[in-house]
């Protein structure tokens, strides 16, 4: 028997006071703020289990290689634990899919311990030191906007953004890249190849959600490229 025309009432569930309180600031749903709290659970252990295995790598004594990219994961955890939640927070299963492994394939790459570089060390360090640097100022810009699952936290057209709607990926790009080149190996090539086709999937969902804002589009009209000037 259907309940919708019933007559009986059941008194509603108390939400957890945390959880109410939580809702009654931001103006969220209880199930916006559990998807939320398991973004920001989902980061965090995969960022902390990032780092115990490139410092064990190099028994508590990492290379300025492993640095440079443990710094380029640690902004976006700050950010992520701290930022505010948004009410547009994709809850399609197939959105956090793509994030999830978009944020955990990179950081399963290994340092690949005796392998030479196939480049001058240099244009690795400088290849990480550009990527890194473009990750960070996308990712200043951004500040407690920033988010793994697709969202619109508001519209950035500052900085980096002026140039590529996605600099921040870009950026991850160029710091794999310089990686690779330090570290090669087949399973490390793998991983980041795989990584950059799970991020073009993830821009073109993300895409699906800010272009529901007009001032989005009118951003994406200016700024053609969202990876890569004059290719994508």
């Amino acid at each position: 028997m259907s309940m919708e025309h019933t007559s009986i009432r059941t008194a509603p569930r108390k939400r957890a006071p945390a959880l109410q309180s939580f809702s009654a600031v931001h103006g969220l749903t209880r199930k916006a703020i559990v998807l939320d709290l398991c973004e920001r659970a989902i980061v965090s252990t995969t960022y902390l289990s990032f780092v115990y295995r490139m410092f064990s790598d190099f028994s508590g004594k990492p290379n300025l290689i492993t640095v440079l990219l443990i710094l380029g994961e640690t902004l976006p955890l700050l950010y992520i634990v701290l930022r505010a939640p948004s009410i547009t927070l994709s809850q399609m299963p197939s959105d956090w899919v793509f994030a999830i492994l978009g944020t955990v394939m990179p950081l399963m790459v290994n340092s690949a311990v005796g392998v030479a570089p196939i480049v001058p060390v240099a244009v690795c360090f400088s290849l990480m030191i550009a990527g890194l640097s473009l990750q960070v100022s996308g990712k200043l810009v951004l500040g407690r906007a920033f988010g793994i699952v697709a969202a619109n936290r508001g519209i950035r057209m500052q900085g980096p953004y002026r140039f590529l709607r996605h600099p921040i990926y870009a950026g991850y790009t160029l710091t794999h890249i310089g990686f690779l080149l330090a570290a090669p190996s087949f399973t490390n090539a793998l991983i980041y190849a795989t990584a950059l086709a799970i991020q073009v999937i993830r821009i073109s969902r993300e895409e699906r959600v800010l272009m529901q804002d007009a001032g989005y589009r009118g951003f994406a009209v200016r700024v053609r490229y969202r990876l890569l000037p004059g290719v994508f």
